[in-house]
């Protein structure tokens, strides 16, 4: 079932919809702690997948102004990009060490380069596109397998010392997960329909979504503890918490959000004691981080009542 009259699946459009929404939602949170940089992977991730669903399912159509060598071009090239920047995914944002040899080097000379002989370069010229996704998808075809087993052993290591059940269910998670994405070059070469690419890639993100949410949240919640615990510490009496403060340019009013940090007090709280919005609250605490070059309030406080502070 098409929608609008184009070449795009129902399923597809749905997708994309809910995606834009999440995206648009993540980024207003990103903006707000820019150095959130798991954050920022998963927001590339979600851009570049928004990307691959709308082309996609509008290319190729003979409707359209663009030429269909052209769209095709476009619509495999969203495609493989995808599908390069997932090792990477997981290199920086899971922090899977060993796959930086494939994040950086494998993609581009496996998945990249041959998209860039055979569909740009070779499509363009003979104009004959099962020629370029039979001969293009062979080198990547492999790969991806290669790839794919790269990913679960990498996976396998990561999780391996923390084998209690919640950190369990999240790697079967992430192995379902992994899976559906790191198939895509197998499923351009079999020539896999729209509404196939599309449930398999969209439901790999799906799953990876539910892990950042939840481990996002894990994190809040560690932090926000950890604050409790230098509230009961009393840390804040700390000698040289004046002295950072003044060595990091903080203002008044940023040491008093600060000061209300280290209380255990939240945006809301903060803003109503001190008779500001809480979007000034926010404002304030980001140039905080910037100041500081800390990522979080459990690291920001820790910096300003230490010693040492490079």
């Amino acid at each position: 079932m098409l929608v609008f009259g184009t070449e795009m699946h129902v399923v597809t459009f749905v997708f994309a919809v809910l995606e834009i929404f999440m995206f648009s939602y993540q980024l207003i949170f990103y903006l707000s702690r820019p150095q959130d940089t798991q954050r920022m992977w998963y927001l590339i991730l979600l851009f570049l997948l928004i990307l691959y669903n709308i082309t996609g399912g509008l290319f190729p159509d003979n409707g359209l102004s663009i030429s269909i060598v052209t769209q095709n071009i476009i619509a495999y090239g969203t495609g493989f990009i995808m599908a390069s920047y997932f090792p990477y995914y997981f290199y920086r944002g899971f922090d899977l060490k060993t796959l930086r040899f494939h994040a950086i080097y494998g993609v581009p000379l496996f998945l990249l380069l041959p998209y860039l002989v055979f569909f740009v370069i070779g499509y363009s010229l003979n104009k004959n596109l099962n020629a370029a996704i039979e001969y293009g998808s062979i080198i990547p075809f492999f790969y991806a397998l290669i790839l794919l087993w790269a990913i679960i052993k990498a996976i396998r290591i990561q999780y391996k010392e923390h084998r209690q059940r919640n950190n369990f269910l999240e790697e079967v998670g992430v192995y379902f997960a992994v899976t559906p994405w790191a198939s895509m070059p197998i499923l351009s070469y079999f020539h896999a329909s729209q509404l196939v690419e599309v449930l398999f890639t969209n439901t790999g993100f799906i799953i990876i979504t539910i892990i950042f949410i939840s481990t996002s949240i894990k994190a809040a919640r560690k932090e926000y503890a950890e604050l409790l615990e230098l509230k009961m510490a009393d840390k804040q009496s700390s000698p040289y918490f004046t002295e950072n403060c003044s060595r990091f340019g903080l203002t008044k009013r940023e040491i008093e959000i600060v000061q209300n940090i280290r209380q255990g007090h939240k945006n809301k709280a903060i803003a109503e004691g001190l008779h500001i919005s809480e979007g000034t609250v926010k404002k304030h605490i980001e140039n905080l981080f910037h100041k500081t070059g800390t990522n979080g309030r459990m690291e920001l406080i820790n910096k300003l009542v230490s010693k040492n502070n490079g």
